[in-house]
């Protein structure tokens, strides 16, 4: 198996008004989640979330203690939110084992117990996106179907937003630290998701895209209300929003995307909504 990671820093939105393409992406965009037998992470600087993918294939994937956490176990000091997009797979932390189909998430409280990511057939490989927050307890674990969501139908075929939001790690379905993430399908014929546009100051949040189909592509909104960015993505591609930021996206197809939240609420209502008009 091969770990690998890499930090981001965070940025000031009179700094980030001025990137390019380029910086744009380097910074937020996290482009490669998934490569055979290999667990890839980003340790963001934004309320220090861990935003990674593992892909067992032909070995059992383990949650590595990467340096810049200076702990024993990787959630040592951490919570942890997994999510399956791939193929039946199985989780194992401490003594345990989950096992999740796809669409299935597990969340994992902290403590210095290993985590294993296996796929139960190497050619439907799992593929086990995750978050991670600093924890200042530890909390039951507890797999989450959809059948045990918070479901909001929102929107409308006619408003290109006809969508499902599937509220899964949130407190109305477990207690967490801080860590909240969810996963918003949209219906055929739908491709805005987060519009009108928010942003919640005390908290940051990542987006992770995918069923979409591979010739197709999402346009990611970002940036400040008055000094809007875009990024195109890809399917199994995910993207940093720091505090400051709205997040929004529009795409030449339906997809689902998880999102992610961690930071000092957890409050899934509070956001400071802007009008669609409002936006620059």
């Amino acid at each position: 198996m091969k770990t690998n990671y890499e930090i981001r820093y965070a940025a000031h939105p009179e700094d980030a008004k001025h990137y390019d393409t380029a910086r744009i992406r380097r910074d937020f965009l996290i482009e490669r989640l998934f490569a055979d037998d290999e667990v890839n992470m980003v340790y963001s600087m934004y309320d220090r979330m861990v935003v990674g993918g593992a892909k067992p294939v032909n070995e059992a994937l383990r949650l590595e203690a990467i340096d810049p956490l200076k702990a024993p176990s990787f959630l040592a000091r951490r919570e942890l939110g997994i999510f399956n997009v791939g193929g039946k797979g199985r989780v194992k932390h401490g003594d345990e084992w989950f096992e999740l189909d796809y669409k299935e998430a597990l969340y994992l409280g902290a403590g210095e117990r290993e985590v294993l990511f296996e796929s139960l057939d190497p050619q439907k490989p799992a593929k086990f996106y995750f978050n991670s927050c600093v924890a200042h307890c530890t909390y039951p674990d507890k797999k989450i179907t959809k059948a045990d969501a918070v479901v909001a139908h929102m929107g409308s075929l006619e408003g290109s937003n006809e969508r499902n939001i599937n509220k899964m790690i949130v407190n109305q379905v477990l207690p967490t630290c801080q860590l909240q993430m969810g996963m918003t399908e949209l219906a055929p014929g739908s491709v805005w998701n987060t519009m009108p546009a928010h942003v919640h100051a005390r908290r940051m949040e990542a987006y992770f895209y995918f069923d979409l189909p591979e010739d197709q592509a999402i346009c990611h909104f970002m940036g400040e209300v008055n000094e809007t960015r875009h990024l195109w993505m890809k399917g199994d591609q995910a993207v940093l929003s720091p505090e400051w930021s709205i997040h929004s996206a529009a795409a030449t197809h339906n997809y689902t995307f998880i999102w992610g939240m961690g930071g000092e609420n957890l409050d899934y209502g509070d956001q400071d909504f802007s009008l669609i008009t409002d936006l620059k």
